[in-house]
């Protein structure tokens, strides 16, 4: 998928799950349409898992002094 934004993914994706609930494709056509949903599905996890291994925060001390730490889930 590379060239691939994740916003041009994520419209895609859209794209594909409207097909879905449409009904309108035949078996084989469902299939395929599936199968490139969860190949986005896949890449745009993954994109989010790498923007926020990126993301810091900027956190000031007692002192007024600022650091970088990472930006950790609250699930984590």
């Amino acid at each position: 998928m590379s060239g691939v934004s994740f916003e041009k993914a994520i419209v895609e994706l859209e794209e594909i799950v409207q097909k879905l609930e449409n009904g309108s494709l035949n078996l084989d056509e469902s299939i395929d349409v599936y199968q490139k949903g969860i190949e986005l599905s896949n890449f745009c996890a993954k994109k989010l898992d790498e923007a926020e291994r990126k993301i810091t925060m900027l956190v000031q001390d007692k002192s007024g002094n600022l650091s970088e730490v990472p930006f950790l889930n609250e699930e984590e």
